[in-house]
């Protein structure tokens, strides 16, 4: 059903870019991936060069911030599904760079929708959505009926995208709909991210690298699902007849403090907390303090809750996620003791999140 398909998806280089990727070319489509023009072709492109070899997987050349650049892509291409990914994701630095966030992750949906609707409009298009969009949260657990509160740049400009997507939905019969995905992590998520840091500097702290970790709000609670399965679900979302909007979701949702636990439990530490909001710590079971809290890590305005309803996706495009959050922390933990070890027994430094 899906040989001969071509994809274009913007934001390849990414966590989620890669795996949908590594999906498309297992269901024989030839994909095409979007990438900023850089003097040096391999840069922050180290989760796809495995797919170089690939005959079926192609580079080129475009811009999430200008027109032009986007209506070549689709020219060139001619896709038959096109993924948009791309966005400064990271929202901490939304706050820091709110004009870059807006004008990425929110016009540049709009530039993709125009390129389509311009040069190919029966191309089938997918908006990568966030649970940002819900931030103060209105209902428990979040739907697709669930009102948006967006509480960072981040988030407005995830809601903008959702927003014109749908627009374009309704104004030019274009098939255009958008994954509302929650939380989505795996061995392949940036250093910046708080998931990915705590696996990491659990590691770090295990080998000998680090002696405690740095943190921001750990009462926050999310709903954090494996990327590999989310992936799937934005192609179900383009094989289905008429296009729709989905929330993409584990329906269980766990506070930053759990995942630390479970995450240094995986290296032998048995952590046990102290104190609270800012003065809180954990030590463990030796009495060395191993996790701190800082408060340049808090967020301007905290989103605490978020807890997403996957049974809309269920119902009509038969799936759910198939990763518990424990098998995602230990699959997250074995990959960066992997990571260190490797530079160890090598003599160099194991990579270290930004702080």
């Amino acid at each position: 059903m899906s040989e001969g398909k071509v994809a274009l998806i913007t934001g390849v280089t990414g966590q989620d870019g890669s795996y949908l990727s590594e999906l498309l070319l297992s269901k024989g489509y030839t994909v095409y991936g979007l990438v900023r023009r850089t003097s040096q072709p391999t840069l922050g492109r180290s989760l796809i060069n495995h797919l170089s070899e690939n005959p079926n997987f192609h580079l080129i050349n475009g811009d999430m911030t200008d027109q032009a650049s986007l209506d070549n892509a689709v020219k060139e291409v001619m896709p038959d599904e096109f993924y948009n990914l791309a966005a400064q994701s990271f929202v901490p630095e939304s706050w820091r760079s709110p004009l870059m966030t807006a004008d990425v992750t929110g016009m540049g949906a709009l530039r993709c929708l125009e390129a389509i609707k311009r040069n190919k409009p029966e191309c089938r298009y997918y908006q990568a959505g966030s649970s940002e969009q819900f931030g103060e949260v209105k209902e428990i657990p979040q739907t697709e009926d669930t009102p948006f509160h967006p509480r960072s740049p981040y988030g407005c400009a995830k809601v903008f995208a959702f927003e014109i997507t749908r627009n374009y939905r309704e104004s030019y019969d274009l098939f255009a709909c958008t994954g509302i995905l929650f939380n989505h992590e795996s061995p392949r998520r940036g250093l910046e991210f708080v998931t990915r840091k705590i696996t990491m500097m659990a590691a770090r702290i295990a080998a000998g690298f680090d002696e405690t970790m740095s943190i921001g709000n750990v009462d926050a609670k999310r709903d954090w699902g494996y990327a590999a399965d989310y992936v799937e679900m934005q192609w179900r979302m383009l094989q289905q007849e008429t296009p729709d909007d989905f929330v993409v979701a584990t329906g269980e949702t766990h506070s930053v403090k759990e995942f630390i636990d479970l995450a240094f439990s995986h290296v032998g530490m048995t952590l046990s907390w102290h104190g609270e909001g800012v003065d809180r710590i954990a030590k463990d079971q030796n009495g060395i303090t191993r996790v701190v809290t800082n408060p340049r890590f808090f967020r301007p305005a905290e989103v605490e809750l978020l807890i997403g309803k996957y049974d809309k996706a269920e119902a009509a495009l038969g799936w759910k996620p198939g990763t518990t959050f424990a098998g995602l922390v230990k699959m997250m933990v074995d990959s960066d003791v992997a990571l260190v070890a490797e530079a160890k027994d090598h003599g160099y430094a194991p990579p270290k999140p930004p702080e």
